[in-house]
């Protein structure tokens, strides 16, 4: 998943979804800056991965707004 987040030109953090369920859990965004951080979350709670992503080649976006996959294809 490292080299996932290594194919996203976004900060690691921004793959989190800081939805309701990230409020259940009573979770901080700042906790999770670092791609280990992210990682380790993400394999808990695989809810809280931001979807879409599209990959292509060495390349991924998330696709939100969806105009980001058109730049990536």
């Amino acid at each position: 998943m490292e080299r996932f987040l290594e194919m996203l030109p976004n900060e690691p953090a921004e793959l989190i979804r800081e939805d309701n369920h990230f409020k259940q859990l009573g979770l901080n965004i700042g906790d999770y800056q670092s791609a280990d951080a992210v990682v380790d979350l993400l394999l808990d709670h695989p809810k809280l991965m931001q979807r879409p992503v599209v990959v292509r080649g060495d390349q991924a976006v998330i696709a939100r707004p969806s105009e980001l996959v058109e730049e990536l294809l």
